[in-house]
């Protein structure tokens, strides 16, 4: 696989096992700790997909996905947010601004390599 998939995740030990996983199954990652990061590292390399996490610091999640979706070169990468905010409200809220899924926390991995690879086939 050559897809690569930015993971946007302020809590280091849950973006290193989701990163660990992803490789360990042919995804190349790019690791940013919040959405200011995310942002500028989308500006240097469109990824193929976006793991986006709600609660970050500088930008929230929705506030970044809002900005990826309304850039004519970037509002087509599929986003997937991920979160321990429960409310459907907040899923609702994520599909609304173009999220392409949504997954709360804890992260179930095999899980989200399922629908990661949903998303690809």
């Amino acid at each position: 696989m050559d897809k690569t998939i930015l993971i946007a995740e302020d809590e280091a030990p849950i973006a290193k096992s989701i990163q660990f996983k992803l490789e360990k199954n042919g995804y190349r990652t790019i690791y940013k700790k919040n959405g200011k990061e995310a942002l500028e590292a989308i500006k240097l390399e469109i990824p193929d997909l976006i793991l986006l996490d709600v609660e970050m610091p500088y930008l929230t999640g929705y506030e970044v996905l809002k900005e990826i979706k309304s850039n004519l070169d970037t509002k087509n990468i599929p986003v997937i947010m991920l979160t321990a905010m429960g409310q459907e409200a907040d899923a609702v809220k994520g599909f609304e601004l173009g999220a392409t899924d949504y997954i709360r926390k804890p992260v179930n991995l095999m899980e989200l390599i399922r629908r990661i690879d949903r998303v690809f086939n």
